[in-house]
């Protein structure tokens, strides 16, 4: 919670966990991925096509390539602390975004605590965590929408210092505000 300094409205949070298995084909594989990914999130997966043909990958223009999933709350931090520890808590600068948003892959998803699967194999997955501070939702609502002021944004700095002190990350690199 917040401290007695701190006010309420500046505190971080996730606003949503976005997680992807990009396979390069339709088929087995991606009907594998789309298990793991619902066996880690007890979610129902969405598919994506390509929008492009690209010959030497093989690919087709609106060919299903890939899975994701959007987590939000309590099990986004869940799965989040579980993907975290693959990394052992060391991020790049360079995986935070100026708009205060960080993401980071893994490359096995049996690290992450699923049992292994000899009919589904191993896949890599792709984290993207979009964080938010209370009263975004001007922002986004039907009726009577607005900017967020610069103080309500989330910069590049404080979703690092949150990160530091909400798990004891380390962050490597130069850090820059840019």
């Amino acid at each position: 919670m917040a401290s007695k300094t701190e006010h309420p409205m500046r505190q971080l949070q996730i606003a949503k966990l976005c997680l992807n298995i990009c396979v390069g084909e339709s088929g087995d594989r991606l009907t594998s991925a789309r298990k793991v990914l619902e066996s880690l999130t007890k979610q129902e997966p969405v598919e994506s096509k390509s929008r492009l043909t690209i010959r030497g990958f093989g690919i087709r223009r609106n060919e299903k390539i890939s899975v994701w999933c959007t987590v939000r709350g309590a099990k986004a931090m869940e799965i989040l602390e579980k993907g975290l520890k693959v990394k052992e808590y060391e991020l790049n600068q360079k995986n935070f975004s100026n708009t205060g948003n960080f993401g980071f892959g893994i490359d096995e998803h049996i690290d992450l605590g699923l049992k292994y699967d000899p009919s589904i194999g191993i896949f890599g997955m792709d984290f993207y965590v979009v964080l938010e501070r209370p009263g975004n939702r001007v922002a986004r609502r039907k009726s009577r929408r607005s900017r967020l002021g610069p103080r309500q944004r989330v910069s590049k700095m404080d979703a690092i210092n949150w990160y530091k002190a909400k798990f004891d990350g380390i962050v490597n690199g130069k850090i820059t505000n840019n």
